[in-house]
């Protein structure tokens, strides 16, 4: 759909307007924002290891955007601040990240999951998420978020085969970014794509460009209009480079290709889309600087915010371990109070 601005055309998406179109762009910067200062929080030893997502931003904020408001995304630590589209505040996001009580919030509330850490959990819970909405005649569709490394995870498997025999309303949403930390995309799989995985679970494959958000967008719409339909679960391959380390807590000189990164840092897809307005005539400088000062005011509230929170009593790490707390576990208790002096 984004072209270069010179050999490659630009596409239109049928039902984007100006105003959509400028929304998806608010989406894409706040995300942009969220992730830089973030790592910059974490430099400053401010929250401890951190799952960056620079580059990213089309294919969270893309399949986002393709959702109605009644249905549910479930996301994994990649798309931790993806909540943030949907009203969750930034203090919320940031707290979670810094371990605090503050950082959860009922799903209900915005129709987002919880953050899943261990790979490839999240996608049974949105398969039986989903399933369960047919069950009671809703027309939620659930769209699921996950790295090509969790399609080599058993739950991943065990999550798209239910979806598919039970014709769930899921949009299996995979951000591949060609590495499962240091592990390639070539050690993952033999198939030729993961979109062709799609076929053993009796679902159609998607293959998108994950740095054109348009495309992203159109694509997952598609999904969720099958899912809606009855017509069962889709899977989306959304295809990127890692221009970023993994976390923090990765140093990936020594398995990266130094070009290839240097490439998408160059085709990233901030960028790409502020260019494709930019050709469009709807996106001015004047509203590029409103919308990154926007979206920085945003970030600066919400860390003022989170570190405003109140130290959590360290009884929490064990009131909901056991229903009739034992001994040994209250003793536990003393002695942890004991050494942190209070």
């Amino acid at each position: 759909m984004i072209g270069d601005g010179g050999s490659v055309p630009d596409g239109e998406v049928d039902g984007l307007g100006e105003r959509e179109l400028l929304d998806l762009y608010r989406s894409l910067i706040l995300l942009r924002k969220y992730d830089e200062r973030s790592l910059v929080y974490h430099r400053q030893g401010r929250i401890g290891t951190y799952a960056i997502f620079w580059g990213h931003e089309a294919m969270q904020a893309g399949a986002a955007h393709a959702l109605a408001d009644e249905d549910w995304i479930f996301p994994a630590y990649r798309e931790s601040a993806i909540g943030l589209l949907r009203g969750i505040p930034v203090s919320t996001v940031l707290s979670w990240w810094r371990g605090h009580p503050a950082g959860w919030w009922n799903p209900a509330d915005y129709n987002v999951a919880s953050i899943c850490v261990p790979i490839g959990t999240q996608v049974p819970h949105a398969a039986g998420f989903a399933w369960g909405k047919k069950l009671k005649g809703e027309p939620t569709v659930a769209l699921v978020f996950f790295g090509d490394g969790a399609t080599s995870e058993g739950s991943f498997h065990e999550g798209a085969t239910f979806a598919g025999v039970m014709r769930a309303p899921l949009v299996l949403f995979c951000n591949n970014n060609q590495w499962a930390i240091s592990t390639p995309l070539s050690a993952q799989t033999a198939a030729p794509t993961l979109a062709d995985k799609a076929i053993g679970y009796g679902m159609p494959g998607v293959r998108v460009d994950g740095t054109d958000v348009l495309a992203v967008y159109e694509a997952t719409r598609e999904a969720v209009e099958r899912a809606r339909a009855g017509d069962g679960p889709t899977f989306v391959e959304a295809v990127t480079y890692r221009a970023m380390p993994h976390a923090t807590a990765d140093d990936p000189s020594p398995y990266i290709d130094p070009e290839r990164v240097e490439e998408a840092k160059r085709n990233e897809c901030v960028g790409r889309y502020e260019g494709y307005l930019r050709r469009l005539g709807v996106l001015t400088e004047a509203q590029v600087d409103e919308v990154k000062d926007w979206a920085l005011e945003l970030m600066r509230e919400g860390i003022q915010q989170a570190e405003a929170e109140p130290e959590p009593d360290v009884s929490l790490v064990f009131e909901h371990a056991y229903a009739e707390p034992w001994a040994a576990l209250r003793a536990d208790l003393a002695e942890l109070r004991r050494i942190l002096g209070g």
